[in-house]
């Protein structure tokens, strides 16, 4: 009993698992293939996709990183131009070090704050155009008022109106 042997089917086991095995990469790669074909489709008949509110981020840190970095001091002189130079550097080092893993880690996370800063901005937009349209009316019935004032001041008695500084 202490030399079992194995049940004969064992082998054929094996070999269905590894043909399995090779279908599921086949079809992993033909998904692939496929995915390519149709971004690249998508690319040739729309353009290049908007690049995502994360990537616009990292970006901006690397303009402003690379702007700081390239601009001289004539206030802190010659003496501690150096070691301004140096603390900027390594300021701007920090901040990237703080925002990479972010962006990383949550990268849908600034499109949705993009999204809703859109929205805000809209929702903005629309009070502004409704605040103007309601003073741009307001005018017209005010010069109409002081039309109709004028009119009906005729046999007053005098040309202009009391106009209270106070």
């Amino acid at each position: 009993m202490s030399e079992e042997r194995p049940p004969s089917d064992a082998g054929h086991h094996e070999v269905i698992d590894e043909v399995r095995a090779t279908d599921a990469d086949a079809w992993a790669k033909a998904c692939a293939e496929d995915l390519a074909a149709e971004k690249a489709r998508r690319r040739a008949e729309y353009g290049q996709p908007p690049i995502s509110a994360g990537e616009e981020l990292r970006k901006l840190v690397d303009a402003v990183s690379e702007k700081l970095s390239s601009i001289q001091s004539p206030l802190l002189g010659s003496v501690a131009g150096p070691a301004a130079q140096q603390v900027v550097k390594q300021v701007v080092q920090q901040a990237k070090a703080a925002v990479e893993p972010v962006i990383e880690r949550n990268p849908d996370v600034f499109d949705h704050l993009a999204a809703a800063g859109n929205e805000l901005l809209a929702a903005y937009r629309s009070a502004v155009q409704a605040q103007e349209q309601r003073w741009t009316s307001r005018t017209t019935d005010l010069h109409k008022d002081l039309d109709e004032r004028r009119d009906g001041d005729e046999g007053g008695t005098g040309p202009g109106q009391r106009i209270d500084l106070d």
